[in-house]
Parts: structure tokens; C-alpha cells; sequence
């Protein structure tokens, strides 16, 4: 068992110093995936809200989860890394709260939540990367190669949708039938446009992998278009 529990700890402890020598920061995140029991598609399903809690989707059991977590959190003291909790909000349309553990515990969520700051970076600039961390994140609306189904109306739709929960939905059924393309290719018409719209999404192009479901396809090194509105 103490061999076990050397072995996370040198694995945390190598996870942790690769992000922050290439952040300045940490994350409960950073780690299980620099350990290799999440997977970075995994936590992209979970910020879009389609897996209701991340430790569903780690593999590994809550023992191992636990030991590692709390190894971090030794290591991130004995750093004298600064914590910083940070706000995390589902990539949905009502930017629900994301849910880390099977417990629901607010003890455990709020450790998964606090990231680790390098005491080399000033109290300002620590200031403005807690307020870049916990803002929300952008929505994202995808353009289907091909129709897919709304799960919302029901109707074969050829336009736009956005993943909810329970599928693809419709730019009418999200309400958000009224948002203009604005192509990519003039980042200052993007930040100005941005900034005048109470509403904004990236536009993602996606293949179809069966009727009604988006997939997964071009969105990773598309150029990105935006949609915005009032």
C-alpha cells in the first residue's frame, strides 16, 4: 500500500511541476490528466455539461482519486503555492455550476475547485488570472456537416444547433435564432463586435456520425466564426 501511494505521489508530483513550469499554475484537472486517468475529450464533455460529475469519467476509483488530491495539495504547500478558487461553469446555455465529485461534498468540490499560483507572479497579475479563470465560458454553436434532428421540436433541421443534455437543439428552440454570422479573419471586428453584443458563440464546424448526433470532427484546428447578439 505505501508502495502505491509513492508511486501517485511521484506521478502527481510530475504532473503538477510540468504545468506549472507551463502556466505559472495548477489545477486538480492538470493533475488527473497529467497522471493519465482523464482524458481531455472526457473533460470537454463534462465543461459542455454532458457528464454530471468529473469523477464519473476518471479512471481510476475514489481511493486512488483521493490519495492523488491530497498529494497535490501537500506538494502545492509545501511549493508555497498561493490558492486561488475559481469558479467553474458549464459551457450551457444557463452556465449551471460543474460538479467534480460522486459526493457532492462542498469540502471536497471546493478543493477540486482551488487552482495553485506561483508566488512569482504579482498580486495583480494573480487578480487578473482568477478573473480569466472563472469567467464563463463561450458557448459553442455547431454547423453539422449534413441535418441532424432537433431533440427539443422534434424537426429535421439543416442549419446550426447547439448540445444540450439531451442532444442537438435548434437555434429557434435555444432561443437564439436571431444571432449574425460574423465570419473569422478580422480579430479587431471580432473584440468590437464582441463587446457591443450581450451574447456571443463560436461557430464549430462538426461531421455527423449518425442521425441527430453532432460527433466530434473539425472543431480542433478550424478557424473559428462567431455568432452575436443583442
Amino acid at each position: 500500500m505505501a508502495s502505491n501511494r509513492g508511486d501517485i505521489d511521484r506521478r502527481v508530483i510530475r504532473a503538477a511541476e510540468a504545468a506549472l513550469a507551463k502556466r505559472k499554475f495548477v489545477t486538480a484537472i492538470d493533475v488527473l490528466v497529467g497522471v493519465g486517468w482523464l482524458e481531455p475529450r472526457r473533460v470537454d464533455e463534462w465543461r459542455q455539461g454532458r457528464v454530471e460529475y468529473l469523477e464519473r469519467v476518471t479512471v481510476a476509483n475514489l481511493g486512488k482519486i483521493s490519495t492523488a488530491m491530497r498529494s497535490f495539495r501537500r506538494w502545492a504547500q509545501a511549493r508555497g503555492l498561493k490558492p486561488s478558487e475559481t469558479a467553474y461553469l458549464a459551457r450551457t446555455r444557463d452556465r449551471r455550476p460543474l460538479r467534480f465529485s460522486k459526493s457532492g461534498d462542498p469540502g471536497i468540490e471546493q478543493a477540486y475547485r482551488t487552482h495553485w499560483v506561483s508566488p512569482e507572479l504579482s498580486e495583480k497579475k494573480r487578480a487578473r488570472l482568477a478573473e480569466r479563470e472563472s469567467r464563463p465560458p463561450e458557448l459553442v454553436v455547431v454547423s453539422p456537416l449534413g441535418d441532424f434532428t432537433c431533440s427539443a421540436c422534434g424537426e429535421e433541421q439543416g442549419g446550426w444547433l447547439i448540445m444540450e443534455d439531451s442532444g442537438p437543439i435548434c437555434m429557434a428552440c435555444a432561443d437564439m435564432a436571431h444571432l449574425v454570422f460574423l465570419p473569422s479573419g478580422d480579430a479587431a471586428l471580432t473584440r468590437r463586435a464582441k463587446a457591443g453584443s450581450r451574447l456571443s458563440a463560436v461557430v464549430v464546424p462538426r461531421a455527423l456520425r449518425a442521425p441527430g448526433d453532432p460527433g466530434r470532427g473539425a472543431g480542433a484546428g478550424a478557424r473559428r466564426a462567431r455568432v452575436l447578439g443583442r
